[in-house]
Parts: C-alpha cells; structure tokens; sequence
C-alpha cells in the first residue's frame, strides 16, 4: 500500500512539473487561438451588458426546451403504451442510462460530502 502511495506521489509530482513548465505556453495559444472572443476593454460595464445577454438568451431558449421535454415525455408514455413491443435490447439501453444516472448521483453525494464516504462531516 505505501509503495502505491509513493507512486502516486510521484506521478503527481511529475504532473505538476509538467503543467508548470509547459502550462503558460498552453495558455497563451489558447488564448491567441481564442482572441475573437475576447471583449476588450474588459470593463464592468461591458461584463454586466454580457451577463444581461446570456441571462436573456438563456431565458429567450425556454420555450423550446418545453417544447423539447413534452416531446420526450410523450415518446417515454408511448414506449410505456407499447411496451409488449419493447426488445430487450432498448430494455438494457435503459436499465444501463438509469445505473449511469444513480451512479453520477453517488460521485456528486461523495464530492459534496468532501470526498468521505460516512457521512458529511468528518
């Protein structure tokens, strides 16, 4: 177990002089490769009328994401109205997205609980 731990060790150091020595440079060209979406001059003026448009735009797309669940809703009732049709396989695709879905909802109990599993405070 100690000798895992020390490799580990090692592979985050190495990681870390990694980042640190190439991780400027990686910036930089993301950056530059970026530079058409970059708001200048970077006021608080100009970051308010931005989160303003995102707000809006987010509320503006409403709309059709009801519209977009009502149509998922109806197609899970006429799945569940024809059930007797359902092959096994779509029955395994959906038995393995609802594992998927439990076990994202376990990691995100585990993260917020600060990565303990008894409980939440340690």
């Amino acid at each position: 177990m100690a000798s895992k731990l020390i490799q580990v060790q090692s592979k985050a150091c190495e990681a870390s002089k990694f980042v640190a020595k190439h991780g400027t440079s990686y910036y930089r060209q993301l950056l530059e490769k970026n530079k058409q979406y970059i708001q200048e001059p970077a006021t608080v003026e100009k970051c308010q009328e931005l989160s303003k448009q995102l707000l809006y735009t987010r509320l503006a797309s409403i709309p059709g994401r009801y519209e977009t669940f009502w149509k998922e809703v109806d197609y899970a009732k006429n799945l569940w109205k024809n059930r007797s049709a359902l092959k096994v396989e779509d029955a395994g695709i959906a038995a393995l997205f609802g594992l998927e879905c439990f076990a994202w909802y376990c990691a995100g109990e585990i993260a917020g609980r600060g990565f303990t599993f008894t409980g939440y405070y340690p």
